[in-house]
């Protein structure tokens, strides 16, 4: 009858393509989980960069706008009291070019009642020209509304090119329609504009009125989509009940391209603007990224497959073997010879008795060569002492098994790292100890992935710098040191200034680079061995000294200040250098004369920290340093 054991023995090589497979499965279903929320991030991110660029954008037109509004009301109100005779209109055709005092003004004209050209800032017979003709002008004489009109785009007559328009009425001392002051925008000024931002590529910013009319679009100096309707695309048509801003995802009707945007309507007037960034630009770096990665996944797993399926074959062999061994009744030596690690029998004298056929893969030595060798040869003299020891302990009874690990001669390879099972054998007939069993693995390949493993467990992978943990360790090493040799121990905190104002204005790839390119300045200033240089945490980062006074840590900590200086990295947002600069706070302490622990150095760098921050920034402050703070205003 076959018990539950056998059974479950029988079935080990379903159980284990069974695993295999879920492997693989889970694997190929993190990854595309992994890709799918790295794709929704570049999205967020892009999001967050268009919302930026549409609220700039809308503040920029408002602005440009209320300047035109204030120029017209002064006008119209000068002209309603002085009235529009040949007297007011000389004086005024002199002021007008006082007004056109900013380059984002290109004309202003006074027009009569008929259309007729009164004055203007254009330097032009404009004796015959007329504009009653124009949407604006024939809107102000049908309607009694003071306010300002912004119009549609229009080809100017003065210089041909496309502008917008901002008009106001004119009325007489009866409150009659007396004329049109108007007032144009270049529609290249906000192109040039636009073109200051970089929103790749195949990105776009637009300024519209409400009604889906194009006023200005980025890379377009020809115009050619100046003044199109798109009151008809999805986003005007549920115009009224959408927000007055919000992330806006749409294929254009201009271009064909899906596009993520940011749409903002004005709080002042009939306009908004939309800043969009093409979905393939955004994605671009993430498709590329993401097809290098899942094509590593896919090996990754085909490899796993591939062992898994060696892996079961081998698990029915061996189930096969074991059958058959089980059957012909096999005894020790046939069962060693079937296996992959190196299986030896140790005599009393530590003489090999028996050596299996894969020593040849384990130690590059035959079993021939091997047979009747002292079992200790080839082992390294540090690690000889504990090896003898577990054989003793084995051979006297002292312990029925061992396990360990220790460094072998290879003969091609040099030193190996191999783990050894041992475990005593016993005479049949006395039941006396007559020797020892062991099984040797090579665990070499095992052995450099914990040292790996190690390296990457006290490395930061952005900077390559220390990371908190290993900065943890070597401060709590060398604050004992220092209390123990009855020397002085060093600490500088350094903290990137208006780092995540940097962040939202650059990037985070230019904030990844600004902080290597400080990490850079920090190894070159811990030159000595005992120096670390570590990152302490986001844009912190802390460099230990140990030997060091008050002096030579204020050196090392305005020699780091002034060479994140000299780099010159832009930063819009720290004033008033505008540059790339860090705060940097130091702390000295004498250990042997406290009985204090290292938390209180690291508690006194970051106070200096504060103190540096709250008087200015991009300055070492040290702790205990008397620092005039800025006056607060009342």
């Amino acid at each position: 009858m076959v018990t539950s054991r056998e059974l479950g023995k029988t079935r080990l090589p379903l159980w284990a393509a069974g695993f295999v497979v879920l492997t693989c499965v889970a694997i190929l279903g993190l990854s595309a989980w992994r890709e799918w929320e790295a794709r929704n991030a570049d999205l967020r991110n892009a999001e967050i960069d268009v919302t930026n660029l549409a609220q700039s954008l809308i503040q920029h037109a408002d602005d440009t706008f209320e300047l035109a509004d204030t120029i017209l009301v002064g006008l119209v109100h000068r002209l309603e009291i002085d009235g529009t005779g040949p007297d007011t209109i000389l004086k005024l055709q002199a002021y007008l070019p006082t007004r056109k005092s900013s380059e984002r003004i290109r004309g202003i004209f006074i027009y009569d009642a008929t259309g007729r050209w009164l004055a203007t800032t254009e330097h032009l017979d404009f004796s015959k020209l007329n504009n009653s003709d124009r949407e604006y002008f024939q809107r102000h004489r049908d309607s009694t509304d003071a306010g300002t009109l912004i119009g549609r785009p229009v080809k100017s007559r003065s210089g041909g090119q496309w502008i917008v328009t901002a008009s106001r009425r004119i009325n007489d001392s009866d409150g009659g329609f007396a004329g049109v002051a108007l007032l144009t925008i270049d529609v290249s000024y906000f192109v040039k504009f636009y073109e200051r931002f970089d929103i790749g590529p195949n990105g776009s910013a637009s300024l519209l009125n409400d009604s889906g009319i194009m006023l200005a679009r980025s890379r377009d100096e020809s115009g050619a989509f100046v003044g199109r309707d798109l009151s008809d695309a999805p986003l005007f048509r549920s115009w009224k009940s959408r927000p007055a801003a919000a992330v806006y995802y749409f294929k254009s009707p201009l271009d064909g391209a899906e596009r993520l945007s940011y749409y903002q309507r004005s709080s002042r007037y009939p306009l908004m603007v939309l800043a969009s960034k093409s979905q393939a630009d955004v994605l671009a770096p993430w498709r590329r990224a993401a097809a290098a990665r899942m094509s590593f996944v896919l090996g990754l797993v085909l490899l796993i497959a591939v062992i898994g399926y060696y892996l079961v074959r081998q698990l029915l062999q061996r189930q096969r073997t074991a059958q058959a061994l089980v059957a012909k009744e096999a005894n020790f030596r046939l069962l060693a010879e079937q296996s992959s690690d190196m299986v030896t029998r140790i005599g009393l004298d530590n003489r090999l008795l028996y050596v299996s056929p894969s020593c040849a893969r384990i130690t590059g030595w035959s079993a021939e060569e091997l047979m009747g060798t002292s079992a200790l040869a080839g082992i390294h003299a540090d690690d000889m002492e504990r090896v003898e020891q577990a054989i003793a302990a084995l051979k006297n009874g002292e312990a029925e098994e061992a396990r360990f690990v220790y460094r072998q001669r290879h003969r091609d390879k040099g030193e190996i790292w191999v783990e050894a099972a041992l475990h005593v054998t016993v005479a049949s007939d006395s039941g006396v100890i007559d020797g020892v069993v062991a099984v040797v693995r090579d665990m070499t390949e095992q052995k450099d992935l914990q040292d790996r493993l190690a390296s990457l467990a006290t490395t930061d992978g952005l900077t390559g710098l220390a990371n908190r943990r290993a900065f943890d360790d070597h401060l709590a090493d060398e604050w004992a040191r220092a209390r123990r040799d009855g020397t002085q121990l060093s600490l500088l905190l350094i903290d990137v200034d208006h780092f995540k104002k940097f962040n939202d204005l650059y990037g985070h790839l230019a904030g990844d680079a600004c902080l290597r390119a400080l990490a850079r300045i920090l190894s070159a200033q811990a030159r000595r061995p005992a120096d670390l240089a570590a990152r302490y945490g986001g844009e912190e980062f802390a460099v230990l000294l140990p030997n060091t006074g008050p002096e030579g840590c204020a050196e090392v900590g305005e020699a780091i200040r002034q060479a994140l200086l000299d780099l010159a990295m832009l930063h819009a947002q720290n004033p008033p250098s505008r540059l790339v600069t860090a705060s940097i706070g130091g702390a000295a302490a004498l250990p042997s004369q406290t009985a204090m622990d290292s938390s209180t150095l690291v508690a006194a760098a970051d106070r200096a920290l504060y103190a540096a921050k709250e008087s200015g920034r991009d300055r070492l402050v040290m702790s205990g340093q008397v620092i005039a703070w800025p006056a607060k205003s009342a």
